[in-house]
């Protein structure tokens, strides 16, 4: 499996697959795991995801920072990935953040879906 790089190349191997709402299902699931009250439509619009998980981890990583630590360790995001991230600009690393999150979801889905049969 390749990682897709980017959030749109994210969205649009998770659509084609008609696996987006799998995302979303597994994002609640490991929020929910992770005791932070959040609960995503299934509906919601891929930018709105984005945008929405960007202001949750920015927040976490300002105001509740175990409970950030705890959400990577529960969605198993790669520490060697996150401590390479530059920590200096909060909001550039949630960002980045956002996305690693996504993309370890991503890798879930994706596994599970493949390998069910």
């Amino acid at each position: 499996m390749n990682l897709p790089t980017t959030f749109d190349e994210l969205i649009q191997e998770a659509t084609a697959l008609e696996l987006y709402k799998k995302l979303i299902i597994q994002l609640n699931k490991d929020f929910l795991l992770a005791n932070i009250d959040l609960d995503f439509d299934e509906e919601i619009l891929p930018t709105s995801l984005k945008l929405l998980l960007h202001e949750i981890i920015y927040n976490l990583i300002q105001e509740k920072f175990v409970e950030y630590l705890n959400l990577l360790y529960i969605i198993d995001v790669s520490e060697h990935k996150v401590k390479q991230l530059d920590g200096s600009d909060t909001l550039k690393l949630s960002e980045e953040v956002t996305f690693l999150i996504l993309q370890r979801e991503w890798q879930k889905v994706w596994y599970k879906h493949h390998y069910k049969n």
